[in-house]
């Protein structure tokens, strides 16, 4: 039997995930720019949102069911005026302001920000990866299938104003996990009364790693030795590691 392609290596890759790709598609490229054997990630971006994915390789990936856990936080651009049936731009327009709608008022926003803080109950959009009787939402959405959706239970710790121009605003937020960024515009727009969708979405945190460390995927496949980019095992945050992996290295 032919040998498994790739070297084997131990570490964590933050990358910062490019537009336009899936994030296995980002995956898949860093892991042949590292020709490495095993690698994984720990929380899906969609296509039109960029930033940091934390991508686990060999032995690392015992972390990945901590770090889906992991509390995490975004920049995102809302556009007011349209609502999509996907809660982001690259969805279908559903709801459409007044003709005479010019924008909102920031007073307005600002107060509206103030009632999605802290603890609340979120519906989980459609167009999501979350399974029912074994298929995803959005394979239900895609053949014009709506179904109901208990709402869950998240908490936004952090949501500021950094931009406003009255037709769009930036966000950071910083949440829980199982927050759906889509729905969080998608609800401020309806309470708004004026619709809204994400136009941009950067994932800046995820636990305790950052954007600020992480690497685009043009420069990490330009790199001669991109190995050296990885984060090792006895070098991660205390608490990711299993005790059993920890051990491991120590024997």
């Amino acid at each position: 039997m032919a040998s498994r392609r790739g070297q084997m290596l131990d570490g964590v890759l933050l990358l910062d995930k490019p537009v336009g790709l899936s994030s296995n598609h980002a995956l898949q490229r860093a892991k042949r720019a590292l020709d490495a054997r095993k690698a994984g990630h720990t929380g899906t971006l969609d296509p039109f949102a960029t930033g940091l994915l934390v991508c686990c390789l060999g032995r690392a990936t015992k972390i990945a069911g901590c770090m889906l856990d992991a509390d995490k936080g975004y920049v995102a651009t809302m556009q007011f005026g349209q609502e999509t049936d996907s809660g982001d731009l690259t969805g279908n327009i559903v709801f459409t302001a007044a003709p005479e709608f010019n924008g909102v008022v920031q007073s307005d926003l600002e107060t509206v920000l103030e009632d999605f803080r802290g603890e609340l109950q979120q519906v989980p959009p459609m167009y999501s990866a979350l399974k029912r009787d074994g298929r995803p939402l959005y394979e239900y959405a895609r053949q014009g299938i709506e179904l109901d959706r208990p709402p869950r239970a998240v908490t936004i710790y952090k949501l500021e104003l950094l931009s406003f121009t009255g037709l769009e605003a930036q966000i950071m937020v910083q949440c829980s996990k199982g927050t759906y960024i889509r729905t969080l515009a998608q609800d401020i727009g309806r309470q708004l009364g004026c619709g809204a969708h994400l136009k941009a979405l950067r994932r800046t945190s995820v636990g305790p790693f950052h954007l600020d460390d992480a690497i685009e995927l043009e420069a990490l496949q330009a790199m001669p030795a991109p190995q050296t980019t990885l984060i090792a095992l006895d070098a991660l945050p205390a608490g990711l590691l299993p005790a059993t992996t920890k051990q491991k290295e120590e024997l």
